[in-house]
């Protein structure tokens, strides 16, 4: 997959999901056209647990729940879904490398984050950052304080 991907935040849809604009340069001219990725919250959740390195299926589960403190567990099903789609959006890919041997099980797929992956967890970082901000502004959260 070519690195040459712009990634546009379009719009915030009427449930809160950020609409991003994911294509190549030459795809936007040769076709006029733009692939659009929705990123859920438990998909971010996935990308962050990506963040710090390649992970299998099961430790990316551990990572999301001991990352929320236990307030999302995702199943295998709902898991597997997202990585597919974001297989499909090139925001991770599928790694070659393994552990060694004796402590791998050669059925475990491993994935890491791809430079579209990263700037797509920017990306919504940044936006939920903005929130916040505008959240603290309203003074319906107070800032932190420093102990």
């Amino acid at each position: 997959m070519p690195l040459n991907k712009e990634l546009r935040l379009l719009r915030i849809d009427n449930y809160g999901v950020p609409r991003y604009s994911l294509c190549s340069y030459s795809e936007i001219s040769q076709r006029g056209i733009a692939v659009e990725t929705s990123l859920t919250p438990a998909m971010f959740q996935v990308l962050l647990a990506l963040a710090d390195g390649e992970k299998h299926g099961y430790a990316i589960l551990k990572d999301v729940e001991d990352l929320s403190g236990g307030e999302v567990r995702l199943s295998t099903g709902t898991l597997y879904a997202i990585i597919k789609r974001l297989l499909i959006d090139g925001a991770i890919v599928e790694s070659k490398k393994r552990p060694p041997a004796s402590s791998d099980d050669q059925r475990r797929r491993y994935y890491r984050l791809t430079p579209v992956g990263i700037q797509l967890a920017n990306q919504e970082a940044e936006r939920m950052e903005k929130l916040v901000a505008t959240a603290r502004e309203k003074h319906l959260l107070k800032r932190f304080r420093t102990a």
